[in-house]
């Protein structure tokens, strides 16, 4: 397959090599510039995009569906069991409609992103091989390109680029099945010549309807391959036989250059992304190489082997996928990759029960039912019960539903490049402060904890959780839902020694507060006490008594204390730990 594609190019492609580069830099496109991805004026761009995950591709951890169903058509055929094939059609059309809109669009461009990428399935596009009425031929299905036409339109409006990846390649080019919707009873992308054929017309199809759209920024054209090869490994990641996927690469490139000489072509090494061995030499003079990075250390020596890549080929890299992290990770990740001007996108927009994103899709108590049918085999619920539920669902993912998670959007963003704190929400005094409600702001500077990050990659496989009560924010702090008669819903838990947070209050003019605590504690262990954000003292050190339970609430004083006219920046320091925080409210001093 390798020496036939190799044949094939020929000297007819070095022509067009050459005719890439001159035309590339038209006005108005993406392209590279020597190690740099640049405007059609000759800007330096540093992307920074958001992975609209989910949308075109289901993937079961996403959904809570992973331990019974990954690939997006195993997810479809438990759905269908419980409702039927025309049920599920409506409610797929539903989802599909209501995960995506101009209003997500608008609202990514107002958060800080200048680029989305899309991951496409391709039978949104095209049937597979194996229900095309004639064989060889591809049928086109105006479903997926309206899908992106839309997105395309709405990305326009508000100057975003759009780059196209293609997450579900025919017949899956991965062993990782969740990712490519591989189904190993088919043959894969790599085991059959139809299905290459086929992502090679697929993106010859797509080149020929976007050539002259200025806001697609690039063709990402096979995400995360990993495929054993040579047959000594079972990822990709030893692999060094890299030829099949190189070849294949390049006659998609070829095709995509046969109608189209304005677009950046990525490509993405084996392994997830992020083997090149025998991937080069590099074969058109507009790429860019993609990488992932996932739960490991944020230093250089984690990208150095890209930046060499980068620099002995003379060609861009970008961070193509990444996320799945507390705000600490992200914010570490995403000062490493533009200090090196390495632009970026994040990974996913919407998931189910989510606090390591920027929205949150609400469960519902049918949902959690359903879930627990499927895991267990008992209770099934009734075709009407189970079609509300998904349907529920597929509202729940409206934008106007979701929980947009803030604190995540800050990380990324502003926290980037900056140390401030800023406040979680306008506190007013007297009155309660929820312990949850703690500053915005990088680690060390709102707040302080033990556990704040996942690097099981660089740690040798220890995963860790940063937030243990997945609740609420995405910090390294533990929250949990609070069960208190008096509460926002939430309230910190596991507390350790050593740990802090922080709160800005504005005062009009200095006063004294009578000040106590809402805990609960099992054992008679804990001690605390607030300071300035220097470190001052502003109470006296308290002595946590036992409240009855790690949810037996009671209330303890801290004393009377001073604060000043202005900005406070209020710390509670745990000397102690082993209990859990509700608020701590301050009135006026009697």
């Amino acid at each position: 397959m390798t020496r036939n594609c190799n044949i094939t190019i020929g000297r007819s492609f070095l022509v067009l090599f050459m005719f890439v580069s001159i035309t590339s830099s038209s006005q108005g496109f993406l392209h590279r510039d020597g190690q740099k991805i640049v405007d059609g004026n000759g800007n330096n761009v540093l992307l920074r995009g958001l992975g609209i995950g989910g949308l075109m591709v289901q993937e079961g951890y996403m959904l809570k569906t992973a331990d019974f169903a990954g690939p997006q058509y195993q997810i479809r055929q438990k759905i269908t069991e419980v409702i039927g094939e025309k049920n599920t059609t409506e409610f797929y059309n539903a989802y599909k409609a209501n995960g995506l809109t101009k209003r997500d669009v608008d609202s990514l461009a107002a958060w800080g992103f200048n680029s989305i990428r899309l991951p496409m399935h391709y039978n949104l596009y095209t049937l597979p091989i194996e229900k095309e009425p004639v064989k060889g031929k591809n049928t086109w299905l105006e479903e997926g390109f309206k899908m992106t036409d839309e997105l395309l339109d709405w990305c326009a409006a508000n100057k975003m680029y759009l780059i196209l990846d293609l997450h579900a390649a025919p017949g899956g080019q991965g062993m990782d099945a969740n990712i490519s919707d591989y189904d190993t009873s088919k043959p894969s992308l790599w085991q059959s010549t139809a299905n290459q054929d086929k992502i090679v017309a697929f993106w010859k199809k797509i080149a020929e309807r976007y050539k002259d759209k200025t806001w697609i920024g690039a063709y990402d054209i096979i995400n995360e391959p990993n495929w054993n090869f040579s047959g000594t490994n079972q990822n990709g990641c030893d692999e060094t036989k890299n030829e099949p996927l190189r070849a294949l690469q390049l006659r998609i490139t070829k095709a995509i250059r046969e109608v189209d000489t304005n677009h950046l072509v990525i490509i993405e090494g084996n392994c997830w992304g992020n083997n090149y061995k025998g991937m080069f030499p590099l074969w058109d003079g507009n790429m860019a190489l993609s990488f992932h990075k996932y739960w490991s250390n944020n230093d250089l020596a984690t990208i150095q082997d890209i930046i060499n890549l980068r620099k002995e080929h003379n060609v861009p890299i970008w961070l193509g996928e990444s996320g799945e992290n507390s705000n600490v990770w992200f914010q570490e990740v995403l000062h490493l990759v533009e200090s090196n001007n390495i632009g970026w996108a994040f990974w996913p927009m919407k998931k189910i029960e989510n606090i390591a994103g920027v929205n949150n899709v609400k469960e519902t108590e049918g949902y959690r039912k359903l879930l627990e049918y499927w895991k267990t085999g008992k209770n099934k619920p009734s075709v009407e019960e189970a079609k509300a539920t998904w349907m529920q669902i597929a509202e729940n993912f409206k934008m106007e539903n979701v929980t947009v998670k803030y604190d995540v959007i800050d990380a990324m963003f502003r926290q980037v490049n900056s140390t401030e704190t800023k406040p979680y929400q306008k506190h007013q005094l007297p009155g309660k402060i929820f312990a949850t409600e703690y500053d915005l702001g990088r680690i060390n500077y709102a707040y302080s904890d033990t556990d704040y990050q996942n690097l099981w990659v660089s740690n040798g496989g220890k995963r860790s959780e940063w937030n243990s009560g997945n609740q609420m924010r995405n910090d390294g702090v533990d929250i949990e839902k609070c069960t208190d008669k008096s509460t926002n819903g939430y309230s910190v838990i596991h507390i350790k020694s050593g740990e802090w947070l922080q709160y800005t209050v504005n005062l009009e003019q200095a006063q004294d507060f009578d000040a106590t605590i809402r805990y609960a504690a099992e054992k008679a262990k804990g001690k605390l006490y607030l300071a300035d954000e220097n470190g001052n003292k502003i109470s006296t050190i308290v002595s946590i008594p036992a409240s009855g339970g790690n949810d037996k609430w009671t209330s303890t004083s801290l004393g009377t204390l001073s604060l000043k006219k202005g900005i406070n920046k209020i710390r509670v320091y745990f000397e102690e730990g082993d209990f859990n925080l509700n608020y701590i409210e301050f009135n006026h001093q009697k």
